[in-house]
């Protein structure tokens, strides 16, 4: 299932094979998997590299992982500049040169930041450094915070437009159920679509140093397979793993791109952008967008959550609460209060004003 052309590659670390909170780095595993990327000539690779909070648990000698924001930054702030050290002294061995890039949610949602990280990405690629990515835990705030790596990665993989995103953890792949709790969990190898019980059968994580889980991982697939991107899940313990994967000998789960991949307008609405607030809607409205490919009608909205103007990006739920879409809002929360429910024949006497019949137009609404 993994093909030799993939040329782009992002590979996402996870926290438990990097940072032992008492032994600290695993300087072994980083000069493994630097060991594997270097092989490969004809590829470019990016590291999305968990571990430096764990790594500045180990170095301060922290009993547990912070609980508090400012201790988690001050915690990373030590640790970060050490994983960085392993990461280019184990590259160096295989005369390769590493960049630091730190970001944070902004850095994806604000287009002009979004634009400057990916030109900087594509210099780095050209000078033949890989870069070593990471969440910018010193500063980022929750508001800022995109919170996982699987997600980082996700987006990574997305702004520079990657082949492949591989996700090394401490598990083999996607089971069908929990195989530390249940001895007779399947492996599932391949999933060609990331289903409603697909995502239910995602777990979360309970390790001490880990930010995400098997949710989280599946959140990132669903952001990259729509995109075009093939994802793998796979034991990033297992020697030699990046070049089994890319050599398609390996055991773990791959998620297979969609054919038709989101153009970069809705790839943009559907999983990069900030949702600044929701609308509910009722049945008709529901069948119309998913079966008929219509836009939403203030008549189908039943209310609204958040506090959001024209040109945000708004999600759209059922009744039942289950996100549908996500799409740019032609009206304020404060507007569609007014208007939800009504004909769109009766917008402009009620505002005193009609920009558009459609709250969200077809052309900017996504299915999520």
């Amino acid at each position: 299932m993994i093909k030799n052309l993939y040329g782009k590659i992002v590979i996402k670390i996870g926290t438990n094979l990097l940072a032992d909170k008492e032994k600290g780095i695993n300087l072994s595993r980083i000069e493994s998997i630097a060991r594997d990327i270097s092989y490969f000539k004809d590829k470019i690779f990016v590291i999305v590299s968990s571990g430096a909070i764990g790594a500045g648990v180990s170095a301060l000698k922290l009993k547990e992982v912070p609980k508090t924001i400012p201790e988690k930054q001050a915690t990373a702030a030590v640790g970060q500049p050490l994983l960085m050290s392993a990461y280019e002294e184990s590259f160096r061995k295989f005369n390769k040169n590493v960049a630091q890039v730190l970001l944070t949610k902004d850095d994806f949602t604000d287009r002009k930041r979004y634009c400057n990280a990916k030109n900087t990405f594509s210099v780095l690629f050209s000078k033949n450094v890989i870069p070593i990515v990471n969440e910018n835990d010193t500063v980022a705030v929750e508001e800022i915070k995109v919170g996982d790596n699987d997600n980082i990665a996700a987006l990574v993989a997305n702004l520079i437009e990657a082949d492949l995103l591989i996700i090394l953890s401490n598990v083999d792949g996607f089971y069908s159920d929990d195989p530390t709790r249940n001895e007779k969990a399947k492996l599932i190898p391949v999933i060609e679509k990331i289903t409603p019980e697909i995502e239910r059968l995602a777990k979360k994580s309970k390790d001490a140093l880990s930010t995400g889980g098997m949710f989280t991982k599946v959140q990132a697939a669903k952001r990259c397979v729509s995109s075009g991107i093939s994802v793998v899940i796979a034991n990033g313990t297992t020697p030699n793993i990046i070049k089994s994967i890319l050599e398609n000998n390996f055991k773990g789960t791959v998620f297979l791109p969609q054919k038709n991949k989101l153009s970069y307008k809705d790839k943009w609405i559907a999983y990069v952008s900030n949702v600044k607030g929701s609308v509910i809607i009722d049945n008709g409205a529901k069948d119309a967008i998913l079966k008929k490919g219509k836009s939403l009608l203030p008549s189908g909205v039943l209310n609204v959550t958040g506090n959001f103007k024209k040109g945000d990006v708004l999600s759209v739920v059922d009744s039942d609460g289950n996100e549908i879409a996500r799409g740019v809002s032609n009206y304020s929360s404060n507007d569609i209060l007014k208007i939800k429910g009504k004909k769109t024949s009766e917008i402009e006497k009620i505002l005193q004003t009609k920009s558009c019949d459609e709250i969200i137009h077809r052309n900017n609404l996504v299915i999520v």
